[in-house]
């Protein structure tokens, strides 16, 4: 990286800068998203292309600004020491540091063109003129002829006659914008967008604080109806400085620290001698703008399709001949700037007459499916210390499939529309169930449709058996409207599992229904409003007559809403405490048919013999009856979600309470009286540690758990992570190999015995000490 250092007081969206190259009248600017500015000309959109200089007679687009006039949007210059200079992307807007994606602010309209010509540096920039990027309008010319509109031809450099659509207009635009900032920054003024911007904010006053930060509406408005999970990265700490330009410095490699910024939104390279971008690129996920122009790039790393949220990739002037289709994850991206590039025909000619998208949606579309990664581990937790080879085991499988109506290509434009087919992922959803051959399989976001028409139907041939519950939503809806309602399903080896029970906790309807809920406010504005669901299973063996309670459950997805979450737990818990005390008192099954082992390697069939079921189990207690719950509970580790289900209790005034009122909960506080743990935490602080269960652009964490009760089960082998070198161009999930934005995890269990209370045993002290004197007298 190029010695420099950062100037935090400054307003440029505080920049790295080289030495000596510190902006004029440095200020502070802090905006937060979604609050308006105390004066408008601190505010443009990301979107926005920078003010340029008409074209001279010489330009191969001289006649392309003959779209536009003086009522288009227009911008002001920045100055520099009264230098006059092209626009940029807003750089102070400060957000928190991993947020999904930045909303920018559209404040153009009405902004007064600057008719004033200024120096920089002793270079003379003409009259400019800032446009919305990536629209052009058919308007009246202001400096140019009137005769080329959108469609309609200009003369090439060829002399030939060639439709010029917007989407080429607005190519060759940035191009000349490129060029003058090149030539500008090869005089001897590196940083050259830096410096534009920190002219451009002075005077800016800093706009005030906000309690909260603004919600992200274009986003919301579909994920909120989808109940998907929300991007829980905007709860992190503050980062206050989201770009960096280290244009123009002669640098020839980018060196590691520069890819540690992870949060950076915008980066400048450009008019440096960089001959490859190091695959490291791909960790800044959170970019919006790379300017990698006038170098001498000859590709693009497949890598940069980690950064999926990128709307302007501008490469002017490389010599760049093709694209990696690793770059059709770039759905956001609205220009690709590859002009003055030896770039293959046929993707000029796409860019030229259809624009940036539909090239991105080609690479994308047409790839060839990749490689399967390596098949995930199943780890032995044991290390040969299961000493009975009779130890009673079971497996359970756990899995969030990502319901039809919330696969969207909005929401997951990264994949190809063929991964995100529902009838492609839910095979892949039912390959993985029938590879991991478990006892009990518990999903969510299972719609009532799918549930009967395709996995009851499916997994009946591998002997399962399924008992599910939509969301209560289901309940006043059609019957036809009810069938795309998602819920939870629970599916057993009924050959070898007998179902006792099977109840519904609905949250919300147990929430009204408790006394000391039912007058608050707080409960009928928050909690009732969520239709989510779990349901509790309670089986016996066959053979051995051990009992099991089976828990599947999805809570709220909201970050905003962590008091409900944490609600949801507690009303889930004190109906599994409630239940499995009356499951410690359930009568023994007495209609229980003949087990038939199973036929083991070189025994036939026929050879095998019935064997008699043993009588069921009884347990002295609710806490002894094994217990597993698996949950897609929206919440890490951190959060008051997991303290509760790890510790067994909660204080009445958490934080993630929220200052809500609760009844008991928020006077008492929250507990329960099962000892669980999360199956997955056995393998923390270790290499083969889960890294995320939910996997998207926006958030990687673990999320979905299986706990279960010490006490009476033991964990003896899991699922592992998914092969780390398969995940280095992956940038979010569900795609051709995994169906789900989520990931499947699986927990084998032991069955621990009644503890045996040995015998207690007079000491054996010796001989005493009297009948020694006796025998010495």
């Amino acid at each position: 990286m190029a010695d420099g250092y950062r100037f935090p007081q400054q307003s440029a969206g505080n920049y790295y800068y080289p030495q000596h190259t510190q902006p004029h009248h440095p200020r502070h600017q802090i905006i937060r998203n979604g609050t308006p500015p105390n004066n408008i000309r601190s505010v443009f959109s990301a979107d926005t292309p920078s003010p340029s200089r008409s074209p001279d007679s010489h330009s191969p687009a001289q006649n392309l600004y003959g779209m536009f006039n003086q009522n288009h949007q227009q911008g002001q210059h920045g100055r520099v020491n009264g230098a006059g200079g092209r626009g940029m992307p807003a750089m102070y807007n400060f957000q928190h540091q991993n947020t999904h994606q930045s909303q920018h602010m559209q404040h153009h309209a009405n902004i007064q063109q600057d008719h004033g010509a200024h120096t920089t540096n002793g270079a003379v920039l003409g009259h400019h003129t800032s446009y919305s990027s990536g629209v052009l309008s058919n308007s009246t010319p202001s400096f140019t002829p009137s005769n080329l509109q959108n469609g309609h031809s200009a003369t090439t450099r060829g002399g030939q006659a060639q439709q010029i659509t917007e989407h080429w207009a607005e190519q060759l635009r940035l191009h000349k914008e490129s060029e003058k900032a090149h030539s500008l920054m090869m005089e001897g003024a590196p940083n050259h967008y830096a410096r534009l911007r920190a002219g451009e904010n002075r005077g800016i006053t800093p706009a005030p604080a906000q309690t909260a930060p603004a919600a992200d509406d274009s986003q919301d408005s579909e994920i909120r109806d989808l109940g998907r999970m929300a991007d829980q990265q905007n709860l992190v700490k503050r980062q206050d400085w989201h770009n960096m330009d280290l244009s123009g410095q002669g640098l020839r490699v980018l060196s590691a620290p520069v890819f540690n910024y992870i949060f950076l939104k915008e980066l400048y390279v450009a008019s440096n001698k960089l001959t490859y971008l190091p695959p490291s690129i791909g960790q800044l996920r959170h970019l919006t703008l790379l300017d990698v122009s006038n170098n001498q790039l000859s590709d693009l790393p497949p890598e940069l399709g980690m950064c999926v949220y990128m709307t302007q990739l501008l490469a002017f002037d490389n010599q760049i001949r093709t694209l990696a289709n690793e770059l059709g994850s770039l759905f956001k991206l609205e220009v690709l700037g590859i002009e003055g590039n030896p770039l293959d025909p046929g993707m000029r000619q796409m860019i030229m007459e259809q624009g940036s998208k539909k090239l991105i949606e080609r690479l994308r579309e047409e790839a060839p499916v990749p490689m399967p990664p390596a098949p995930r581990p199943v780890l032995d937790l044991t290390s040969g210390e299961i000493t009975s080879a009779h130890r009673e085991r079971f497996k359970v499988f756990s899995f969030n499939i990502l319901n039809e109506g919330a696969c969207t290509e909005r929401l997951y434009g990264h994949s190809p529309k063929a991964a995100l087919d529902w009838a492609y992922r839910k095979e892949q959803v039912l390959q993985e169930i029938k590879a991991q051959d478990a006892d009990f399989v518990c999903l969510q976001e299972v719609e009532a449709d799918t549930f009967k028409e395709y996995f009851c139907y499916e997994l009946a041939f591998s002997k399962y058996k399924g008992v599910f519950w939509p969301r209560s939503r289901a309940k006043t809806m059609s019957e036809k409207e009810a069938k795309a309602v998602d819920g939870c399903a629970t599916f057993y080896k009924h050959e070898t599992w007998i179902l006792l029970d099977k109840q519904v906790v609905d949250f919300g309807s147990t929430a009204i229904n408790r006394v000391d809920l039912k007058t608050t406010h707080d409960v009928f504005n928050r909690i009732m409003p969520r239709d989510h669901i779990a349901v509790v299973c309670f089986f016996e063996n066959r053979q051995t007559g051990s009992r099991l309670i089976v828990v599947n459950t999805h809570l709220f997805w909201d970050p905003a809403y962590c008091d409900v979450k944490l609600i949801q737990t507690a009303i889930l818990l004190g109906e599994v405490s409630r239940l499995a005390e009356k499951y410690a008192k359930w009568a023994p099954c007495k209609d229980k048919k003949a087990y038939t082992s199973p036929a083991e390697d070189g025994v036939e069939a026929e050879q095998v013999a019935e064997i008699a079921p043993e009588p069921s189990k009884e347990y002295a207690s609710k806490t002894q009856i094994p217990l597993v719950i698996c949950a897609d509970q929206n919440s890490t580790a951190e959060s008051g979600v997991f303290e509760l289900f790890a510790k067994g209790s909660v204080r009445p005034d958490h934080p993630e309470l929220l200052g809500y009122r609760y009844g008991n909960f928020t006077t008492d506080g929250m507990d329960h009286p099962f000892s669980l743990r999360s199956a997955y935490t056995n393998l923390d602080k270790t290499p083969d540690a889960l890294p995320f269960t939910n996997y998207t652009p926006s958030f990687r964490g673990v999320i979905d758990h299986i706990w279960y009760s010490t006490n009476a089960l033991e964990n003896t082998s899991l699922l592992g992570k998914v092969d780390p070198e398969y995940m280095r161009t992956v940038p979010g999930f569900p795609n051709y190999h995994f169906p789900s934005d989520h990931l499947s995890l699986m927990a084998e269990f032991a069955i621990k015995g009644p503890k045996v209370k040995k015998a207690l045993q007079d000491p054996d002290f010796g001989p005493s000490s009297r009948r020694d004197d006796r025998r010495r007298n």
